[in-house]
């Protein structure tokens, strides 16, 4: 079932709900430029007793906003409004990408209401999660600046592990470039600003992160192995959520069991 809530800033943020209409959610936050529709599959492989919520994010698939934050903190209440529309109580938070940032902190938004979060290959890239210094936010963010498009198809690259179909490729930074601006350009700039790791200091619940084998760094597990519960998967590239939704259904109905 389609359904939307709205939010102070003109903010009306869309969703969908399947399973039971009661009892403890599996919320379902999709990546940077991409919708919750990229669940779809995942949800049908889903046990039908599990109650799903998968969340547009502001200015994402059908969601749209006029505000002017685009935090990971703001995105955090965009979920928080739609668990507390639907009398969510308990919930597991599942984010892929910039959503598992987005978890990360609707976890230290609702303490009582999360009782853990799911990263689908996030959390781990060093050049975009942990808080950037000035110079290198500035560097990362110029070539989207200039050629917003061919920018993430580069991002897009970076993420597909060798042998990744090409038309994948393109598929995907053909759906990431025209997610709306400057929302869009602005939404990456407060993923490189978000601190990580003073958000994981606050939040007490249990972490796990599924990472693509091929791209994740020893660093990355070295910095965080004592923190989150790395699983390696290989499922395909970055967006392996899409490239194998059975697969990742049974990652989270397992975690969620």
């Amino acid at each position: 079932m389609n359904r939307a809530t709205r939010r102070p800033d003109g903010t009306r943020i869309h969703y969908t709900a399947a399973g039971p209409a009661d009892g403890p959610a599996l919320t379902l936050i999709h990546g940077w430029g991409c919708d919750r529709g990229d669940f779809d599959t995942v949800i049908e492989h889903l046990p039908s007793k599990t109650r799903v919520l998968a969340v547009d994010l502001a200015e994402h698939g059908d969601s749209r906003s006029d505000r002017d934050t685009w935090t990971m903190e703001e995105f955090a209440r965009d979920v928080a409004a739609v668990l507390a529309a639907e009398s969510v109580e308990s919930a597991v938070v599942a984010g892929h990408s910039l959503g598992g940032a987005v978890a990360v902190e609707v976890a230290r938004l609702l303490p009582d209401t999360v009782t853990q979060v799911i990263a689908l290959d996030a959390l781990h890239y060093l050049n975009l999660f942990p808080a950037q210094n000035e110079q290198d936010v500035q560097a990362l963010l110029q070539p989207f600046r200039e050629d917003f498009a061919g920018a993430m198809l580069g991002m897009v690259e970076a993420g597909s592990p060798e042998g990744t179909d090409p038309s994948l490729v393109d598929s995907y930074a053909k759906k990431m470039s025209s997610v709306r601006q400057p929302a869009g350009l602005h939404s990456l700039e407060g993923l490189v600003r978000w601190d990580m790791d003073a958000a994981l200091r606050e939040v007490a619940q249990p972490i796990v992160l599924f990472a693509v084998r091929s791209i994740i760094a020893q660093e990355a597990i070295d910095r965080y192995g004592d923190r989150l519960r790395i699983e390696l998967v290989d499922l395909g590239s970055h967006h392996f959520p899409v490239e194998s939704p059975a697969e990742t259904a049974k990652l989270l109905a397992d975690e969620i069991s």
